[in-house]
């Protein structure tokens, strides 16, 4: 035996409370990670997380044939779907997952009355899509992964009407319409992401009904999806609103007249608000018109609850560029209220992001200062990026006041999503249902680089030295 089995041998044998420590110097033994224990759901109103990291939330990925954490959306929304008895009614900006496509068919072949709406940009077969410039390539590969089952590089029909869910749509005489249905050649963006099941049941959140932001990247195994919450909420008179926004948008429907109704052709609507068992719930669906006021808006919509807190507020926003939005939290924060903002990367430090207003920074675009910009004289410290899987983002538009009321949906806090998109915002006064969001702006922040990238800071010093101070 050698010396250093020896010494095992006898390190082993020695028995007590001193042999494990000396055990685990020579032979160190991870930490299991200790997943929480999953959270209560209210009973009208349940939240669900493609991230989720709750013990028991676990499945397999059915395009990547991967085991994960995570809730499984596409479940979520397939099994309300599959639940339907009289009327589907969808409005999603892009929809490219098969499976969702083929259980559509299979309720309108079943008799159950099946609406879509999606946004132009969309409305077409994966690989007819004008996706040119940067990443371009990747896109392609995205594609064909998905769709080229047999793996030629090519796509055939077969595969087409398997595996592409406009084809699917299309095949299947699903009546299908696009925000071009008006007359224009679009709106801003039809930006919607719910579903509305038998005029009772609303499934709504951040996520298109895509891989990339539901399950993952295909050719990205690192992926687990962008970052995104789905609300499943049981409720009539809500669900009713829904239908309200749906039919301004459908009008008569595909092939008929161009009297659908997006972005600021809707008539104006002020927020609605729904007792939904222990929850109040606000709703409000964009756009409103610069010429309103702006407290009347969305976003003011967000402000008025932002004001609410009296603690802390704490944000996971894929895009912050409305200056209103960020002046309400200076006036928080001088109130005493701790902030924390987390941003997707690709947004956090352009020249228009209002995290360089609460870094106490600025950005000049073409050495040209925004006159809206107002960095913090009293800046914080916890603005940051999140440290996210390969190939993932941000893509939340949430956030949480006092641990007690939600903001979400759709509604990017930008104006163009303000004055110019079809959007949803919720408002959600529950704690149970806060506790979700907060566990996720938890998880999120735990690793997340707060302040400055290092590539920030060069940009902002390259434009001192070009535009000077």
């Amino acid at each position: 035996m050698g010396g250093r089995s020896l010494s095992l041998a006898i390190l082993i044998t020695l028995g007590g409370c001193q042999a494990t420590p000396l055990f685990q110097q020579i032979f160190p033994i991870a930490p299991a990670v200790q997943r929480p224990a999953p959270l209560p759901q209210d009973p009208h109103i349940q939240v669900y997380m493609n991230q989720n990291q709750a013990q028991g939330a676990d499945y397999r990925d059915p395009y990547r044939n991967i085991e994960r954490p995570g809730d499984d959306l596409e479940a979520v929304i397939l099994s309300h779907i599959d639940a339907a008895q009289t009327s589907i009614d969808l409005a999603v900006q892009e929809l490219r997952l098969p499976r969702v496509a083929h259980a559509l068919v299979a309720k309108h072949q079943a008799g159950v009355r099946v609406r879509v709406v999606i946004e132009d940009s969309y409305h077409q077969y994966w690989h007819e899509s004008d996706r040119s410039g940067p990443g371009s390539s990747n896109f392609r590969q995205e594609v064909l992964a998905l769709v080229d089952t047999d793996g030629d590089g090519q796509i055939s029909g077969a595969e087409l009407a398997a595996n592409d869910a406009i084809a699917i749509l299309r095949n299947g005489r699903v009546p299908l319409i696009d925000d071009t249905a008006d007359g224009s050649k679009g709106s801003g963006l039809m930006h919607h992401k719910f579903l509305v099941v038998d005029g009772a049941i609303v499934v709504t959140g951040s996520a298109n009904f895509t891989l990339s932001d539901i399950h993952g990247d295909m050719t990205e195994p690192e992926s687990r999806g962008n970052a995104n919450n789905l609300l499943v909420v049981r409720d009539r008179p809500l669900a009713q609103a829904f239908i309200e926004e749906f039919n301004l948008m459908w009008g008569d429907g595909p092939g008929g007249r161009p009297d659908s109704r997006f972005g600021l052709q809707k008539p104006r609507r002020l927020p609605q608000m729904f007792m939904i068992g222990a929850s109040r719930v606000t709703l409000h669906f964009s756009p409103t018109s610069p010429t309103q006021p702006w407290a009347d808006s969305g976003n003011g919509m967000i402000a008025r609850a932002l004001n609410t807190s009296e603690q802390r507020a704490d944000l996971a926003l894929f895009v912050f560029s409305d200056q209103g939005l960020s002046n309400t939290l200076g006036n928080r924060h001088a109130q005493g209220v701790s902030l924390r903002v987390l941003i997707d990367p690709s947004f956090a430090f352009r020249y228009f992001s209002e995290g360089l207003d609460l870094l106490g920074v600025e950005l000049r675009e073409n050495c040209r200062i925004d006159p809206n910009n107002r960095p913090w004289p009293n800046p914080i410290d916890t603005v940051g990026i999140p440290n996210l899987p390969r190939g993932d983002k941000l893509h939340h538009k949430f956030g949480v006041v006092d641990q007690r009321l939600v903001i979400t949906g759709s509604h990017n806090w930008s104006a163009a999503a303000n004055h110019t998109n079809d959007e949803t915002i919720l408002v959600i006064e529950n704690p149970v249902v806060a506790a979700h969001y907060d566990r996720e702006f938890e998880r999120l922040y735990q690793d997340a680089r707060l302040g400055l990238t290092a590539r920030a800071e060069e940009q902002i010093e390259e434009n001192i030295k070009t535009c000077g101070r």
